[in-house]
């Protein structure tokens, strides 16, 4: 049975210790850091998520047919990876700037990417003139956005007439290694309050992992005389890369502050015995992500 329900009832966890309701003040104190922020896990996402991120991002760069001298703004950039993927195809004459409102993923980013410009903002309210840019990137992020059509308008507004704006989500999918890490997860915590955590988090990732969903979304904000593409990725995985990477995403961010860290540690464990008794050490994960670009209309 899972160890927290929707009432926050616990069922005994399985070291034999009982986890009891921490009571409204100790949630607050837990929910005073935002477990929706990647701020805690910048390097781990730097290490496992972003370099497979950059492969997809690459491709982005290219359907959106960024070249030398454009200007490209990455929204919802984390550490940058569309940016220096873009920052490569625009040369020095070019601009490539990533913004994220996570200071610390734009940080792990800096480090590593000096042709990127790095600006810690929100996709609403964008620090940059209109038309400023000649591309605009999202990559992964658009999902996260819970006002999506507010900052589209944003994203828009920043871009040159005739310019192009860029997007890829992550196709509806679900595989043995997604399902065994949610088998562990649905130990530690109730499927429904896991479905909540996912829809708070990521409130739009099931509607826009669907081609015409999401072409029909940019469609409405102003988007024209898109290209759809799905492409298929293979990444070669370790387990314990895939379960790192796991941690840094929705699901362990939030488990990871409801349960506390000892409980944390357990489900860890868990995570690596079922992971061991299933896979082998070094397995390959496939994935297909949704690829559209688009023209902003010439006034």
């Amino acid at each position: 049975m899972p160890l927290f329900r929707r009432n926050h009832r616990a069922d005994p966890p399985p070291s034999g210790n009982r986890v009891r309701d921490p009571g409204p003040s100790h949630r607050a104190a837990r929910e005073e850091t935002d477990w929706r922020s990647y701020d805690t896990v910048a390097d781990a996402y730097a290490r496992v998520h972003a370099p497979l991120t950059a492969l997809v991002a690459k491709d982005l760069v290219e359907v959106a047919g960024v070249g030398p001298g454009d200007r490209v703004l990455d929204v919802g950039a984390g550490t940058g990876v569309a940016a220096q993927a873009a920052a490569e195809a625009t040369g020095p004459e070019g601009l490539a700037v990533a913004l994220d409102p996570s200071v610390p993923m734009l940080a792990v980013g800096a480090a590593s990417r000096p042709t990127v410009r790095f600006v810690a903002a929100t996709a609403i309210d964008l620090p940059f003139r209109d038309a400023t840019f000649t591309h605009v990137l999202s990559v992964f992020s658009l999902s996260h956005m819970t006002k999506y059509d507010t900052a589209l308008f944003d994203m828009l507004r920043v871009l040159r007439p005739g310019g192009r704006m860029g997007v890829v989500t992550w196709a509806e999918d679900e595989d043995e290694f997604s399902r065994a890490w949610t088998s562990v997860a649905e130990e530690f915590a109730e499927k429904e309050i896991l479905a909540d955590a996912r829809a708070r988090a990521m409130p739009w990732s099931d509607r826009f992992s669907h081609p015409n969903e999401l072409k029909g979304v940019l469609h409405d904000a102003g988007v024209r005389n898109m290209v759809v593409e799905r492409r298929d990725y293979h990444f070669q995985m370790t387990v314990e890369d895939y379960l790192e990477g796991r941690e840094a995403l929705t699901t362990g961010r939030f488990l990871r502050q409801m349960l506390g860290e000892e409980l944390w540690g357990t489900l860890r464990g868990r995570a690596r015995e079922v992971f061991a008794e299933r896979f082998p050490d070094h397995f390959n994960d496939f994935r297909k992500a949704i690829l559209v670009a688009g023209f902003k209309p010439a006034d």
